[in-house]
Formats: structure tokens, sequence, C-alpha cells
């Protein structure tokens, strides 16, 4: 007889027991879902709102969530204090540098918890500069002083917001673009370049001395990348390398130099540009199995392109290594679209795809620039999250700066990345599974229209509408 009646049940039938059960059992523990939306065309700016939980059934609009199955760690999220950020900032009244600070590192913000720095001049700066006088091969006049000014209050102001709203110590990525212009080979800060053989050494030791002077100013470097953009000759502060040579200085002089010094724990990470080329820099610089022993990661910007499958590659290939997002932003010389909206949408695409596709780390450039997108010595402008009019003593967050907070405020450090799966390529989605247990998925919708989805963990969910041209984060509580 139970033979029979199994027979007589339709196909799927089992599957479709199984997901009841399991519905039931998540229902029990499943308090809340946590609903936060942005969308400019609907006036919502981080709109939060909570939804019952309910047990889905038979659903054909299904994006799934499953926290049991784990992939990277993440370690937070941060941008970049540039001269040219630091100097808008200081420019600013006490109240309104107050609000600034707040609107990226207090918990009414971005809540960043990292953030970059330039050793040496870059392009936004207000010049070219280094921590030396000129031809001191030896470092003896060597001092970060001219920090004092303007970058290092700001990266205070910064630490010390963040030390009121979290337990943990907000650390710091460091990145060159340019070694003083007498140990190049063209003599010039800018316009490429390469850094001559003879001062090796020399430019190994300064990264040394670059790290324990900005500890001892209080600023915890713990990251660093090689060079920033070595391929490309800007006519800002730029320097060449290859993949071969990269790897060779790393292997030769900076990463003995790092550990002979005590700083063998200083996380290295190669490449620090355009994902086109990821694999390929990352394949050549791993042949040198005394580099090896040095690279923690790889880091990436996005002024090419998506090439998400060129982070997996490495991750598949190379699984010691970390992948980081070290820069990307809007140039107003490449991006003639002003629409706020496309603006917002190029940065949540991309964080999402790099996000689900491996990287742990994620900065912004410039924190601060003024309403031209400066400053800038060579008129290399472009847009931040935050644009300010020093002049006038105000600052406006734009679009941009609301969709990244998508991320960094509901992700947190520590959080895992999960899978999950949707049923239509008209909204693209990442899940992670926080500390406290709490699981975050987003979803953006850059389409012309609203899509009909149906989030489910376990067999419960909720039934959606996901707007046209927003991005929604939904918590799962329990």
């Amino acid at each position: 007889m139970a033979a029979a009646a199994a027979e007589s049940r339709p196909v799927g039938y089992r599957r479709h027991r199984r997901f009841v059960i399991s519905g039931f059992i998540r229902r029990y523990y499943m308090k809340n879902i946590k609903k936060i939306v942005t969308c400019e065309a609907e006036n919502l700016l981080w709109q939060e709102s909570n939804i019952a939980p309910k047990e889905q059934e038979d659903c054909m609009h299904v994006i799934n969530v499953y926290p049991q199955v784990k992939y990277q760690t993440i370690d937070g999220f941060g941008g970049a204090f540039t001269e040219a950020s630091a100097h808008n900032y200081m420019e600013m009244s006490e109240a309104k540098k107050a609000e600034m600070i707040e609107a990226y590192f207090g918990e009414d913000g971005l809540k960043y918890n990292i953030g970059r720095v330039h050793m040496n001049s870059c392009d936004f700066g207000l010049g070219n500069y280094t921590y030396i006088e000129d031809k001191d091969s030896e470092l003896k006049t060597f001092s970060v002083e001219h920090d004092e000014a303007e970058i290092l209050p700001l990266l205070r102001d910064a630490i010390a917001k963040h030390n009121l709203v979290a337990s943990d110590s907000m650390t710091f990525l460091m990145s060159p673009w340019s070694p003083p212009a007498f140990m190049k080979t063209n003599g010039d800060m800018n316009h490429g370049g390469q850094l001559k053989k003879e001062y090796d050494q020399a430019w190994a030791d300064y990264y040394v001395k670059f790290i324990q002077a900005y500890r001892e100013k209080g600023i915890q470097i713990d990251a660093l990348t090689i060079q920033n953009e070595p391929a490309a000759v800007q006519t800002w502060d730029s320097c060449i390398y290859s993949a071969s040579e990269e790897a060779a200085f790393v292997a030769d002089y900076l990463g003995p130099t790092l550990k002979e010094a005590g700083l063998g724990n200083i996380a290295i990470f190669i490449w620090d540009h355009n994902k086109d080329i990821l694999f390929d820099r990352v394949e050549e610089s791993m042949a040198n199995e005394k580099a090896r022993e040095y690279i923690d990661g790889v880091a990436i910007h996005w002024y090419t392109g998506d090439h998400f499958e060129a982070i997996d590659m490495v991750k598949k290939e190379y699984p010691e290594l970390k992948v980081i997002f070290s820069e990307g932003c809007v140039e107003y010389s490449r991006f003639a679209d002003t629409r706020e909206t496309y603006k917002a949408e190029m940065y949540a695409h991309d964080i999402l795809g790099n996000l689900a596709s491996g990287i742990t780390t994620y900065f912004d450039w410039n924190l601060f620039l003024d309403t031209k997108g400066g400053p800038n010595h060579v008129g290399n402008f472009c847009a931040a999250p935050i644009m300010c009019d020093p002049e006038n003593d105000t600052f406006e967050k734009r679009l941009t700066y609301y969709y990244i907070g998508q991320f960094s405020r509901y992700i947190e450090k520590g959080a895992v990345h999960i899978a999950t799966t949707r049923y239509t390529s008209d909204v693209e989605t990442v899940g992670f599974l926080n500390p406290d247990g709490s699981r975050v998925t987003v979803v953006l919708n850059r389409s012309e229209k609203d899509v009909e989805i149906t989030l489910i963990e376990g067999g419960v969910g909720v039934n959606e509408q996901v707007k046209s041209h927003s991005i929604t984060t939904y918590i799962f509580e329990d």
C-alpha cells in the first residue's frame, strides 16, 4: 500500500515536502526582516522598514540565500585620505568638519573602518613632494612633517570618531605613486619612468621609514601596495614596473627589509591596477618563488570594466592570495553622463560584482573633493561621494554615497560572503553572514522596470517588488 501511495504522488512531491519542513524550522527562528531602500526616483535614501517573514511555497521569482555555503571573510570598507581630501576638509568650519567625519566614520554614516594613504604625493595633491631632500639617497632627512599640515589631522579625526563607535582599531593601506625624481630613470616624479636599480634598497628602506613614522604619529599601517598603477605612464606621479620587476623588488628588497625591521606582518599587495590583465600579472609575479613567500594578495582598480571572472580565476588558482579593491572613481574625463543614478549604479554594480567574486576589502578613492572635482595638480578631476564647497562652508552627499552605504553600513567586519542564487539577470545579488548571525542580502535593480522577487532562506522569506533603478538591503534577523 505504501509503495502504491508513493507511486501516485506527483513528480517533485518529495522535494516540495522537504522545502516546507525546512521552512517551518527556519520560521521558528527568524523573527524579522529589515529592509533598507535607496531609490532616487522615489526620494528614498536608506529608507528602513521591518517585514514579518513567512513561509514561501511554490515560488517562481526566487532569490535563494544559503548561509551554510561560505566563501571569503570581509575586512572592511573605506576611502582614500588624499592630500586633496585633507585640504578640502581643513578649509571647512569645525562644525562642518564634525559632520563630514560623522558622514564617513560615525554610526549614522558609512561606518568606514579602513583607509588608504599615499606615500609621497599623488595626482590628488597640491603638487609633487617627497619626505626627503633632493638626492638624499641615505634618507638622512626623512620626515613626514609635510603631512602634519592637513593629512594627519584628517586621519586623527577619522580615527577618533571610529574609536567612539567600534571596538576594533582603524587600519590603513599605504601606496606610493612615485619615488623621488632622482631615483628614477626619467628624473621626474611624473610621466612614468622606472626606479633605478641602484636605488632598490634605498626605496625599500623608504617604505620602512614611512610605516614607522606614521605609526609614531598614531596611524596603524598594516598593509601596502608596491606601486599605484604600475603599468600606466601618467601625466601625474607614476612609476612603471613589469610583473616580474615588481616580484623581484618584493623578493630581493622590500620583503626582506620589512622582515628585518620587525615589520614582517605588513601585508604586501601587488599590482594595484585594473582587472583586465589581473590574472596575467598575478601569474607572472607568482612565478617568482621567493616573492611568493612575501606576497599576501593583489589589489585592483575598475577603470577597464568588470572583469569579475579575473578575480574568480585568481581565487581559484591562487587561493592563498587575498584580492582587495583599492581604487575606483567616476572620472570627468571619461564619463560624460552626469546623471547621479548612473554614477551610483556604476559603483554598486562594481562593488557587488567584486564582492561576489571574492574581494575582502573595498577602498573608494577620494573622501572629499571640491566642486571642481579637485584639487588636482594636473587637472585630473573626478567625482567623490561627498563634494564640498569650502568657500561657502557647505558639502553635499551624492547619491553614490548612499549606494555605498547599502553595503558598508550593514556588512560588518568579519562578515562571511555566502551563496545566493537568482532567477533573473534583471537584478544583481550578493549575500553575507554577519558575526552576530544576521544574514545580509543586497539586491541591485539597474533595469527600467520594477522586478518581482521572493527572497528565501530555508523556505521562509518575503515577496517584494524591487523598484526600478534602486538598491535594497535585506537583513534576516533571528
